[in-house]
């Protein structure tokens, strides 16, 4: 797994949201961006971590930044997870793994002493398509607070 890090321009990329509209790493390339990657839609951390970025939206946007959520899951589920907590952000239906393996978030897991391959939770903070700020360790509860506090973000 080869992550990327801070000053690592981010690769550009063409997948589809939950509406199966083309969203390109381009469309943002003169923006601030959170990009969080989590393992499933409508999963207990990870409808946490989204739903906690959602009630803190408008301080993130105030300080500039839009938010794109990307998960391997299909358009439908992205949808559904989406439309079920009303999440006024993107959600990237990355199937073929093409920004997850971009980012370079995909690896080995182990979880309850079983090990397997899966999408690493982890938040970029993207400014003009350079990365500005890795959170390795998110916390799904409080993840707004870990972006709002970062360096990065005056």
């Amino acid at each position: 797994m080869n992550t990327l890090k801070v000053g690592d321009k981010v690769p550009n990329f063409s997948v589809t949201d939950q509406d199966g509209n083309s969203i390109t790493m381009q469309d943002y390339q003169d923006k601030k961006v959170i990009v969080f990657f989590y393992p499933a839609a409508s999963t207990t951390g990870c409808t946490a971590e989204a739903c906690n970025l959602r009630d803190h939206y408008k301080d993130l946007q105030d300080k500039g930044y839009e938010i794109i959520g990307v998960s391997a899951d299909t358009e439908k589920k992205q949808s559904n997870f989406r439309n079920k907590y009303e999440f006024p952000f993107l959600l990237l239906a990355d199937t073929n793994r093409e920004v997850i393996e971009a980012f370079g978030v995909w690896g080995l897991k182990k979880f309850m002493g079983r090990e397997y391959d899966g999408i690493h939770r982890k938040t970029f903070l993207v400014h003009s398509g350079v990365v500005a700020h890795v959170i390795d360790k998110v916390k799904t509860k409080t993840h707004a607070l870990q972006i709002l506090e970062s360096d990065v973000v005056s």
